[in-house]
């Protein structure tokens, strides 16, 4: 029985969380095999979901879940931090529970929520690829179960099954491009804002 059947299958408090924010590089040569395992062909549903943004199919995605650790992160656990510079080589796939997403660059006394993530979530992608300092806080609002890919992990991927990781990272850019494409519409649209506002002031206001 491979690694993450063992582990998947055992409950929370078989496998506790020593350093949530602290993810090992799998040790095995090879791919660690999933068959029989429920939870980890339900990671491979989720990534092969036609929802899913990494438009892979199941066995492609089962080919990523088997470089994945699986983990189990207790409630009210910081396992991304804002600003984390050191810790930036892995990103979870959620597969039981929620997590909220934080960044105290707007308020730094009282941080901002931007969403509540759950299950199928990708978190914490663009720290894998660009290893830049985490651009947001990730807490565990509940025990999440999930799976973990390292950049080690990744890399080991590419060596192996260079199609299939060529995908992963083709979709997961396509991820990254699309958030920074919402982010330049968000500033269009406020700095028209702003500037509608400006001439309502000089009109109330003239000079």
């Amino acid at each position: 029985m491979s690694i993450l059947n063992l582990i998947f299958a055992r409950r929370a408090h078989e496998v506790p969380e020593t350093q949530p924010s602290r993810f090992e590089v799998p040790r095995r040569s090879r791919p660690s095999n999933i068959a029989g395992s429920p939870s980890a062909e339900c990671a491979a549903e989720m990534l092969a979901a036609p929802g899913s943004l990494l438009k892979l199919s199941i066995d492609e995605a089962r080919v990523v879940v088997s470089y994945m650790r699986p983990r189990r992160i207790e409630e009210g656990t910081m396992f991304i931090r804002e600003g984390d510079e050191e810790n930036t080589g892995f990103m979870v796939l959620v597969l039981e529970g929620e997590v909220t997403v934080e960044s105290s660059l707007a308020n730094r006394t009282h941080p901002l929520t931007f969403t509540v993530l759950g299950p199928g979530s990708l978190i914490g992608e663009m720290g894998l690829l660009d290893g830049a300092p985490r651009s947001a806080s990730c807490t565990a609002m509940t025990d999440l179960r999930c799976g973990v890919l390292t950049r080690a992990a990744l890399n080991q991927l590419l060596d192996r099954e260079p199609r299939i990781a060529a995908k992963l990272v083709m979709a997961i850019s396509r991820r990254m491009a699309e958030r920074m494409r919402d982010s330049q519409e968000k500033l269009k649209m406020y700095s028209q804002l702003t500037q509608a506002m400006n001439e309502e002031i000089n009109e109330l206001m003239p000079v």
